[in-house]
């Protein structure tokens, strides 16, 4: 179960506290209270450090013995989560796997071995607890053979004493490989839409023969459909980008990384994936807008576009939203002035207030806050969706990530920025959860995701055959392009 993690406020206003709490819709009281406005009154237990109750820090041998449980400790969830998502900033998640089942294993030993059957009875529940939170939460660190190699001793280990026990490492693995799976086919199915979409046929290439390509409005001419669908693709996406790739982006280079192999896939392959698809549906924008041949036609694109985009403002859809406020933004799109004088811009405009990058956007923080809002008191599965502009996101953890050390000058590790990581990729996974509740429409999809688009000195040129250059740089640009 993944920890929840929410602000709150002290009563006084003094501010400051972070409340880590159970699971998801968890009625257990807080876990953890972090209060950074309090006077630092820190306490060392071991090699770990507390302030008011918290966990600031610690050495890595500590915090790895903390999430080892034993006959009579289970570690915190909230902990668990954000343990085994940090720590691939310190070390490998196969030594994190070995080292705590190395511990699991000695920890039990005494020499007798009737009372050593006995402790890995009494334990064994609880191992299989901490394993099932990691091989749920965190399915892509055993694409690696040597965490599968660890998770199979482990299951012969627990066999010694817990029949129980066993079978559920037996169900947990075959959830786990089920899970590895569907990401395998997920992949390989992305990596065949792409390659359709790379195929571009001759009608693309020639504006006056574009006629032979079906456009946007004659495969869905209702933006609201339009905007379900798109909303379709990014809940799709979403739900394969494991938690720990926004962390791997900073983490450790594993030697192994680069040999080939199933397991040997990069380690943030969906979290780029899910970028280049932002790319694709900004350029099929773009390409919508500038290839009709008429005027008339290239302004009902962009009105229709701005509809679309409002649609995915209502549902909750930022990513999508964005990326069609940035595919209209592009200087091929943006220079054609008499088009643009044939639109009423009044919708278009209050968007890009909406998403203006100005004061760190905090006219889309807003909206995004209240569409949060929205779907923590949702009576229905549309009103659950939230859609973060993720470049936004990805950018908020890489700045958190870097303006805060990930050691202390004690050379503990700083568990407070840890807790922050945590805090910011939880709400990811709650977003991530909800289920597209609109019909799908696989003409509108396939459309969408295989439809060639135009390249950037492509849009140029369809840019300048709609509307000529304007001035001598422009003018240059087009003789430089043909």
């Amino acid at each position: 179960m993944v920890p929840r993690i929410a602000d709150r406020t002290d009563n006084d206003g003094s501010g400051g506290e972070v409340v880590l709490s159970g699971g998801l819709g968890s009625t257990e009281p807080p876990l953890i209270l972090l209060s950074p406005s309090s006077p630092l009154k820190a306490a060392l237990y071991g090699e770990m450090c507390y302030h008011d109750n918290s966990l600031v820090s610690g050495s890595l041998e500590a915090l790895i013995q903390h999430l080892v449980p034993t006959v009579d400790y289970y570690p915190d969830r909230s902990y668990v989560f954000t343990f085994l998502l940090s720590s691939r900033l310190f070390l490998h998640p196969y030594e994190l796997m070995s080292r705590v089942c190395h511990l699991c294993v000695e920890q039990q030993r005494s020499g007798d071995p009737l009372l050593d059957k006995i402790r890995v009875c009494e334990v064994a529940p609880k191992l299989v607890q901490l394993l099932t939170e990691w091989t749920e939460t965190f399915p892509y660190d055993f694409r690696d053979e040597r965490m599968m190699r660890c998770l199979k001793d482990m299951t012969h280990h627990v066999a010694r004493g817990d029949e129980y026990s066993w079978r559920a490492m037996q169900q947990m693995t075959q959830r786990l490989i089920k899970r590895l799976s569907a990401l395998g086919q997920y992949e390989e199915a992305v990596a065949a839409l792409s390659a359709v979409a790379l195929e571009r046929p001759a009608s693309l290439k020639n504006k006056l023969t574009s006629a032979q390509r079906a456009d946007a409005m004659s495969v869905c001419d209702d933006p609201f459909v339009l905007a379900q669908q798109l909303t379709h693709i990014e809940l799709d996406r979403l739900s394969f980008i494991g938690p720990e790739e926004f962390i791997q982006t900073f983490a450790l280079k594993d030697p192994l990384e680069n040999h080939k192999g199933f397991f040997r896939k990069r380690k943030t392959s969906n979290l780029e994936a899910y970028v280049n698809w932002f790319n694709r549906l900004s350029y099929l924008v773009a390409t919508e807008i500038c290839l009709p041949v008429k005027k008339k036609h290239r302004a009902r694109a962009i009105e229709f576009f701005i509809d679309v985009a409002q649609e995915c403002f209502n549902i909750g859809n930022f990513n999508s939203l964005m990326a069609i406020i940035t595919g209209m933004n592009m200087s091929p799109v943006s220079r054609l002035k008499k088009t643009w004088s044939k639109v009423n811009t009044d919708k278009f405009d209050i968007l890009e207030h909406q998403m203006d990058p100005s004061s760190n956007f905090s006219n889309y923080r807003t909206a995004l806050r209240g569409a949060t809002q929205r779907s923590e008191t949702a009576h229905s599965s549309q009103e659950r969706i939230v859609i973060p502009f993720f470049s936004l996101l990805i950018k908020d953890i890489y700045f958190l990530n870097e303006g805060c050390a990930s050691r202390l000058t004690t050379g503990h590790i700083n568990f407070e920025k840890l807790w922050e990581l945590a805090k910011q990729v939880s709400e990811f996974l709650v977003w991530r959860q909800v289920v597209c509740p609109f019909q799908r429409d696989r003409r509108i999809l396939q459309f969408l995701v295989t439809s060639p688009v135009f390249n950037e000195d492509e849009l140029h040129l369809a840019s300048y055959e709609s509307e000529g250059p304007e001035n001598h740089m422009e003018k240059d640009s087009r003789r430089s392009l043909r």
